[in-house]
């Protein structure tokens, strides 16, 4: 028996969700389905009803493959409230090349990073800079607030 997952994500606008995502985690939105125009028509042919899909749901692509085809497909689900408390599931971005890189490298690599992610959006939170420990990370939020780590 083949163990797929996905990552769905509630939020309350898909559209900035998967643009900043695609290139936080350099995925791709993921295609309609043939013969489909649009999500929402492939959604509409599947039987949901429209009051469930709300105005605009699946005009654009609401989720992300890895195009190495290795990562999980990452669902932007829309809900109607906004993020109130903290996450209980969190992403890492490992991105500094883990302890067997020189701590000033991984610090660079991570410090360029975070600063990339929050020109497309993102706010850090927290700079985690512990040499004592071997340990760098920055704690930042998505645009929707949502936490993770770029270590």
């Amino acid at each position: 028996m083949e163990n797929s997952w996905q990552l769905v994500i509630d939020c309350t606008d898909p559209r900035t969700m998967v643009e900043f995502w695609s290139q936080a985690m350099r995925y791709i939105p993921e295609a309609h389905p043939e013969p489909h125009a649009t999500w929402r028509e492939h959604w509409q042919a599947m039987g949901v009803p429209d009051d469930e899909l709300g105005p605009g749901v699946g005009d654009l692509p609401e989720s992300l493959v890895d195009p190495q085809g290795n990562g999980p497909r990452w669902w932007f689900q829309q809900v109607p409230e906004a993020k109130s408390i903290k996450n209980r599931l969190h992403v890492d971005l490992l991105v500094g090349g883990g302890r067997s890189v020189e701590f000033e490298t991984r610090k660079e690599r991570v410090t360029h990073e975070a600063q990339r992610l929050a020109d497309l959006g993102a706010t850090i939170r927290e700079v985690m800079d512990l040499p004592e420990m071997d340990h760098f990370a920055v704690c930042m939020a998505d645009p929707e607030g949502n936490e993770f780590d770029v270590v």
